[in-house]
């Protein structure tokens, strides 16, 4: 069945992360350096900890791939935690003064214990390299059918960047953006953030901020409007709240859309018959305000995702929490942490964005093969650009 899935596995001070991915067609050429590149690219970033300085990722394939192609069984991928010191009861004691804004105090409630130690282990955001690694080799996949992404930061605190990115300048985008220190392709959008980030170290505080991901080239029709839970828009949605301290999600204009009127919001329809050949068959609009879905549905144009992640919920100075023991009024427990990873997250974000394009897009054409589900993409567009 062409039904595109992964789960992981890990604990952040474990000896590994892993991801399982389940319904890849065979044939995809794996890009071992381009998903290796996305997991040091998600270790990066300005406002960073030492952890990241510890840690070299790198993915290695266990099942699933002969050859550098896929085979069609499930991928097995393993990023080994070289900070691996879970059963150190040493260097990770307990647990017993939860952090405000994390998984601890919900997490040892749900598990009826006073010791955070299990929860925060498995809730980090160490578990999302495994994530990126499954969003890259659907990456890989999308690259078949000529879909490219494009995640960066869009700003942080008072800063917004105004970058309205393009498939045409997708190279010297890239370029700019990992030139940046917080994957912001705006110089001045990017200093600024650099700045608030440095401030909040020496406020003892933290950083959160807003990304973006643009993906070009998906035909129209990935997704559903039959079920909610088929929806594109809903998955994507889903997907990204997933992500650690990501607290809202806005596809194109977003909630923004409440504020206008509908002749301001809906993008005109324009139809040009010498783009026919075009991922989007000669449909094309002025605008994008619908991020590129409508009824749950690509129309043809970029789909634009947005996302905002708090900040760290791991503060230097604490915050006022409680012992878990004794009920008595304490500060927070210190667990070494980022003051930043807003970098960090929009490479999350570009890839578990990419996953579900891919997972829509092997359930429109599905095949065992990539030669297949090749044959069945060529098929859909001829019939559609002759309607």
């Amino acid at each position: 069945m062409a039904h595109l899935k992964y789960t992981t596995a890990g604990e952040s001070h474990g000896p590994a992360m892993i991801a399982l991915v389940e319904g890849m067609p065979s044939g995809v050429e794996i890009d071992a350096a381009f998903i290796d590149n996305e997991l040091h690219r998600r270790q990066g970033g300005y406002g960073r900890s030492a952890r990241q300085r510890i840690e070299s990722d790198r993915a290695v394939f266990l099942a699933g791939v002969r050859g550098g192609l896929t085979i069609g069984s499930p991928i097995a991928v393993q990023i080994a935690n070289t900070d691996s010191r879970i059963d150190d009861a040493v260097k990770t004691p307990p647990v017993f003064r939860p952090r405000p804004g994390h998984a601890d105090l919900a997490g040892s409630i749900k598990w009826l214990t006073t010791d955070c130690r299990g929860t925060l282990e498995r809730a980090s955001a160490r578990e999302t390299a495994a994530r990126t690694a499954a969003g890259a080799i659907a990456r890989c996949l999308l690259r078949a059918f000529g879909i490219e992404c494009f995640g960066f930061v869009r700003g942080a605190l008072t800063t917004t960047s105004a970058v309205e990115p393009s498939e045409q300048a997708l190279a010297s985008l890239r370029d700019a953006r990992n030139a940046s220190e917080v994957y912001c392709p705006d110089t001045v959008a990017s200093a600024a953030i650099v700045a608030a980030i440095h401030q909040a170290k020496v406020d003892k505080d933290t950083v959160g901020g807003i990304c973006e991901v643009h993906i070009f080239g998906v035909v129209p029709g990935l997704g559903s409007c039959e079920s909610w839970d088929s929806r594109l828009d809903s998955r994507l949605a889903g997907a990204v709240m997933g992500i650690q301290a990501f607290k809202a999600v806005e596809i194109g204009l977003g909630s923004e859309a409440a504020r206008r009127t509908g002749s301001q919001v809906h993008d005109p329809i324009v139809f040009d018959d010498n783009r026919r050949g075009e991922s989007h068959l000669g449909y094309t609009r002025p605008s994008n305000n619908a991020g590129g879905i409508e009824g749950g549905m690509t129309n043809g144009m970029p789909v634009v995702v947005r996302g905002a992640m708090k900040p760290i919920s791991t503060l230097l100075r604490g915050m006022p929490s409680v012992d878990l023991r004794t009920h008595e009024a304490t500060q927070s427990q210190y667990e070494r942490s980022d003051i930043s990873a807003i970098a960090a997250a929009s490479v999350v974000m570009e890839n578990v964005v990419a996953f579900e394009i891919a997972r829509a897009l092997r359930e429109k054409f599905g095949g065992d093969s990539l030669k297949e589900m090749r044959a069945n993409y060529d098929g859909f567009l001829a019939v559609a650009r002759g309607l």
